[in-house]
């Protein structure tokens, strides 16, 4: 259970969060009965009580992601409320938090939810490969929801979600390992590896730790383009290290770093049409991804405050090489073979008081560069070349050229928070930066006339019986368009204990995303479209404000816990994707504004000894609800429809603990997520005014089961048996918005049958 709701006995243990050491409680899977918690988390850039953040949030423990098999992105979504994860394949994701979605890909645009490991901000916009970290020896995962632009900056528009990395324990040697090994029906063998070693090199001064692990995972999709079965296969691998220099109490330095790479032999998106679990496609799609990480984390203690600089370089390559014949149905083959590469800097210095006294505050500086390659080459087929008897090509590529995209966001912020006595405080934070984008084109490259030369060849009567002749340019270097906003974000909240056991707060918070500029603006129609839409600039800020009142507390000597949220966001000049129909080229504009309101829950009960009995879920209605009939032509949205969102999700999970030795423990347990059905996209054609999309759909409605049952060995020592997707759900999680891929659904993975291990030395 997410520990944001734990009211169970915990055990204390030393740990390193952000850097900074503080005492963590943590979840015990066997407790009985409890007084209550203190579940630190920095949300707030600083060590706080969770139960007196003003704001959603969701902790997940190392324990309860290793208790539940949580691996990655797949199953957090389910298990927090208000969220919900849109993912055709491994290493394409984005979360949509409290309804803030147009639809689930937002091509070319920033993702609505910031994620980060450690310091390092690594989400991306829609359209490109996004690794799925590691989530093995993990302090925590926090998932925070609302606009978190005061802290976080422009890439939290809806909400954050962190990944925080255990440090170095300088005072004990340390070793865990962690053994799955599965079997998906329909599909083959699941292997999962992980192992961790923690050495004090010198006892409280200096320590070593290392984290490393390996999935190989066969798939469970046919391809019967290429002729492989299971053809969604998965081999990823890693390791993080991390070195602790702590000479004093009050100054250490870590240095980290962090390598992983992900590499999925093929998609697993399916085409209905086909059969449940099929695609089609000439070649794998692949969307791999490699990434290198160092980091610098310094901390001293100033007496009257903490201060923390953090200094990241990354370095992310992310292969997007997809088959797009789906356009034509097959007849017109061509695909793309893009391939990105992020070099990425971001430094951080903040202050965090330490002094005594009503006032607490932080203030900080962020720097935030980000370098973008990428090459795209179009390749077609030799069979179709021959068929249009086009020779020009050296090769299979009708169309090369290079661009790279260069972002920058400065920024400075505070948060200032007094206490008028301990049951009430009131906080308020202030943000401003100012973010540049610009995309320029490299030369060297060429395009070609030769897409239409192809539809023509296929389409002959659309084209009125002609086939124009090809014809080659060079692609010259050019300049895009400088686009540079600066903004202010702020929020505020009251918070009021009216019982030590009980916190009610209200936040007013703001949020935005940066500009985009369309690399390709201004380009005008094919011939074969001439009333086809000429690519807009670009797209600037969208704003977001969310007003959020809620209460955390504990019950009937903390039997029961419960927290409950409940917002209202007004959503303007909204970023969308648009893709023109002639020949898909994707860009990015701006539409007028949507409400999103709801409520969010999460519930634990503890009305017996040895069981637990947990539910969470949310309840959204998010609309459009501002909109020209310009703004509806381009976009392909209608006045008053749904945004890419559920009405309702929500998860319950119900657990059972009971001795069967003198020290050894059994445990039996079931969870089960809901999701109703959303929307994909908008529901017409952009540029084509009431015309409905070909592509449009929804989702499936769907239950998610699981079923665990385990045993403690000893306390170090757990072995668990698991049926994932109990009842086979095939449900359509995801629908494609765009119309060049064969297949555009994503599906719940069959059910899985296995055993984990687990050992800490």
């Amino acid at each position: 259970m997410p520990a944001t709701i734990s009211a169970q006995t915990t055990s204390r243990t030393g740990a390193e969060v952000d850097g900074e050491t503080d005492t963590v409680e943590e979840i015990s899977p066997t407790a009985e009965t409890g007084e209550g918690n203190t579940i630190i988390v920095t949300a707030t850039r600083r060590e706080a009580r969770l139960q007196d953040v003003p704001l959603g949030i969701t902790a997940f423990s190392q324990e309860e992601l290793t208790e539940k098999g949580i691996v990655g992105y797949e199953r957090l979504a389910l298990e927090t409320p208000g969220v919900v994860l849109n993912r055709p394949t491994q290493n394409f994701n984005n979360f949509t938090a409290r309804g803030i979605s147009t639809n689930g890909y937002s091509a070319g645009l920033q993702a609505p939810v910031a994620i980060y490991v450690d310091e390092l901000p690594i989400s991306a916009n829609g359209n490109s490969t996004i690794l799925d970290p590691n989530l093995y020896d993990v302090e925590r995962v926090e998932f925070l929801r609302g606009p978190q632009g005061t802290l976080f900056g422009s890439g939290s528009l809806a909400g954050a979600m962190r990944i925080i990395t255990k440090s170095p324990n300088p005072n004990r040697w340390e070793a865990s390992a962690l053994v799955d090994l599965g079997y998906t029906e329909g599909g083959g063998l699941r292997q999962r590896y992980n192992g961790m070693v923690n050495v004090p090199i010198a006892e409280d001064v200096f320590a070593f730790r290392a984290v490393g692990y390996y999935r190989n995972e066969d798939g469970w999709v046919d391809n019967i383009g290429t002729g492989i079965e299971d053809a969604n296969s998965l081999e990823a691998y890693g390791i993080r290290a991390a070195f602790l220099i702590e000479p004093s109490s009050d100054f250490s330095i870590k240095l980290s770093v962090n390598k992983e790479v992900s590499n999925p032999a093929d998609s697993a998106l399916t085409n209905p049409d086909l059969g449940t679990y099929v695609r089609r496609t000439a070649q794998p799609d692949l969307f791999q991804s490699d990434l290198l990480a160092l980091n610098a984390t310094v901390n001293v203690d100033l007496g009257f405050a903490d201060l923390v600089s953090s200094t990241t370089y990354s370095d992310l390559t992310g292969d997007f090489i997809v088959d797009l014949a789906g356009t034509y149905n097959q007849l017109v083959p061509f695909s793309l073979d893009a391939v990105g590469y992020d070099d990425i800097f971001v430094q951080e210095v903040r202050l965090a008081s330490s002094h005594g006294g009503p006032f607490e505050w932080i203030l900080g500086g962020f720097y935030f560069d980000k370098r973008r390659d990428v090459d795209f080459d179009y390749r077609t087929t030799q069979q179709f070349l021959d068929q249009t008897g086009v020779t020009a090509f050296s090769d299979l590529y009708y169309q090369r050229f290079k661009n790279y995209t260069d972002i920058s966001e400065k920024a400075v912020f505070g948060e200032l928070t007094y206490r008028f006595s301990d049951s009430f405080w009131a906080t308020g934070g202030l943000r401003y930066g100012q973010v540049d984008v610009q995309t320029t084109t490299r030369g060297g490259g060429y395009n070609s006339n030769f897409l239409t030369v192809g539809f023509c060849t296929v389409f002959t009567p659309q084209c009125g019986g002609f086939i124009p002749p090809l014809t080659l340019a060079p692609i010259q270097p050019a300049v895009g368009l400088l686009a540079s906003d600066d903004k202010l974000s702020w929020k505020g909240s009251i918070s009021f204990k009216p019982t030590p056991n009980l916190t009610t707060y209200a936040t007013v918070s703001t949020g935005f995303r940066p500009p985009v500029v369309n690399a390709r603006a201004g380009l005008a129609p094919p011939a074969s479209a001439p009333d086809d839409i000429v690519i807009p600039d670009g797209a600037s800020s969208d704003k977001l404000t969310n007003y959020e009142i809620g209460l955390k507390g504990s019950f009937f000597d903390n039997r029961l816990t419960a927290n409950l949220a409940a917002f209202y966001i007004d959503w303007n000049n909204i970023q969308v994707q648009a893709n023109r129909v002639s020949d898909t080229i994707q860009f990015a504009t701006n539409i007028g504004g949507a409400v999103s309101k709801g409520i969010e829950f999460e519930l634990v009960a503890r009305p017996v000894d040895g069981v637990r009995l947990q539910a969470s879920g949310a309840y959204i209605d998010a609309r459009i609800d501002d909109l020209s009939p310009g703004e509806a032509a381009i976009s392909g949205a209608e006045d008053g429809i749904r945004l890419a969102t559920p009405k309702f999700s929500g998860s319950a999970t119900a657990a059972y603990t009971f001795a069967v030795g003198d020290t050894e423990t059994a445990f039996v347990s079931g969870n089960v997520a809901y999701v109703g059905s959303y929307p994909g996209l908008f529901p017409n054609v952009p540029g084509q005014p009431g015309v409905p999309s070909p592509q449009y759909g929804v989702t499936d409605e769907y239950v998610f089961a699981n079923a665990y049952a385990g045993l403690n060995i000893t306390p170090d020592f757990v072995i668990t048996a698991y049926v994932e997707n109990v009842f086979d759900n095939d449900a359509i999680t995801y629908v494609h918005p765009e119309a060049f891929l064969d297949g555009r659904h994503g599906r719940l993975r069959p059910r899985t049958f296995g055993v984990r291990s687990s050992y800490v030395f």
